[in-house]
């Protein structure tokens, strides 16, 4: 690597450490500040959240082994993904905040 490549990656980790720095100043220092933005989010956002956290770098892996497996047919498996996702912002999300638990362990255990 040159030393504009070794100035570019320096500076990106300065950057990266000076606002890291910035919002560890400005978070909360509570487990539900840190999970649950401090129950700020509107419903819809946590449980869009939820569903984010669902997929990974892997899950188009996973769709294309599905469909390989078991055909055409197979895209109906990850569409239920789908309706589930859905399912649990409009329905559970509203519930896991009128409860005010923090994961869904606590859900499950209600």
């Amino acid at each position: 690597m040159q030393i504009v490549d070794w100035v570019i990656v320096g500076a990106y980790f300065i950057l990266s450490a000076g606002i890291g720095t910035y919002f560890t100043r400005r978070a909360g220092r509570s487990v539900q500040e840190f999970f649950l933005s401090g129950r700020n989010l509107p419903w819809w956002l946590a449980g869009t959240s939820m569903v984010a956290t669902t997929f990974a770098a892997d899950t188009p892996l996973a769709v294309t082994e599905l469909v390989a497996r078991n055909g055409i047919a197979g895209n109906w498996i990850w569409w239920n993904f789908l309706f589930g996702g859905m399912l649990t912002v409009f329905f559970f999300a509203r519930l896991w905040r009128r409860a005010g638990i923090t994961t869904d362990v606590e859900f499950v255990e209600l």
